[in-house]
């Protein structure tokens, strides 16, 4: 038997932002799946629905869609949602999900709130072509290329991140971009202290330093709008690279002298700068 797994986009924080469909899809639905059911069992009793909540999160979704699948198989359409927003950005559900549709059942969006595009759209910057990072890496390497992917791109970037990690987000983006690169930090999106600071990068570290933030966050960067040029730009930086090592000044010496004199972005010049120490090694 073919049932429907209702994907239930719900309030971020505003529960009025509840949509009638969704109200509906949740009444009927025999089972509710909920990253947190504690949380959801708030919005069930808002919105009326009687089914069972049902937890499916990042530690038991793997061993809970065999379930999923046999109550789907039963005929029970269900609903699954997250703690606030759209399901499955940068949340569980991925797993489950790519399993009903290999099962032949039916997945239906029930469109809703989303604290990424709340924030995109009152951001002030451009929001005809986007990328969607959700949470960067903590550290290492993969904390690295994320930036790097941040800085470099030609789209408007939308980030998820802690208040707590936020400020150090702010410092590592600072030193990989041009100092004048917009950005908006939007806090508690929907709720009582909703707070949305636009301005440059080193704007929101100087905020963020003494009003350390609390709540919800989501960062919205400007593009690049400088890639455009940027390989002439490149092609100079290399240049005077090559001149600076071969005249015997130190890496980290050349990278903080073209960054200056260029304008470029540190992380653009200090990989130009050991690629061509690297291919010195090679000869």
């Amino acid at each position: 038997m073919v049932a429907t797994l209702y994907l239930v986009s719900t309030p971020i924080g505003n529960l009025e932002d509840l949509s009638p469909r969704a109200v509906r899809v949740l009444r009927s639905s025999s089972r509710i799946l909920a990253e947190d059911t504690r949380r959801s069992r708030i919005l069930a009793d808002h919105a009326g629905a009687m089914g069972p909540l049902v937890s499916v999160h990042e530690h038991n979704e793997e061993s809970r869609t065999g379930q999923i699948l046999g109550w789907l198989e039963d005929g029970e359409d269900m609903a699954l949602v997250t703690d606030a927003g759209t399901p499955l950005v940068s949340d569980p559900g991925a797993r489950v999900v790519r399993a009903v549709v290999e099962a032949g059942h039916t997945v239906t969006p029930i469109p809703g709130p989303s604290a990424a595009l709340a924030a995109l759209v009152a951001s002030g910057l451009p929001a005809e072509r986007f990328v969607f990072l959700g949470f960067p890496a903590r550290k290492g390497q993969d904390r690295q290329s994320d930036l790097v992917r941040v800085a470099e791109s030609m789209e408007t970037v939308i980030l998820f991140e802690s208040p707590n990690r936020l400020v150090r987000l702010l410092e590592d983006l600072n030193d990989l971009c041009k100092p004048e690169r917009g950005i908006c930090v939007a806090r508690e999106v929907t709720k009582i202290h909703e707070e949305f600071l636009r301005g440059t990068i080193s704007d929101a570290i100087g905020h963020f330093r003494e009003h350390p933030p609390r709540g919800e966050v989501t960062v919205v960067l400007a593009p690049d709008d400088k890639v455009f040029d940027q390989e002439h730009e490149l092609e100079r930086a290399r240049s005077a690279s090559k001149e600076l090592l071969d005249s015997g000044d130190s890496a980290s010496s050349v990278v903080q002298k073209v960054v200056q004199d260029s304008g470029l972005a540190r992380n653009l010049v200090y990989r130009i700068v050991h690629e061509l120490k690297d291919s010195e090694k090679e000869r």
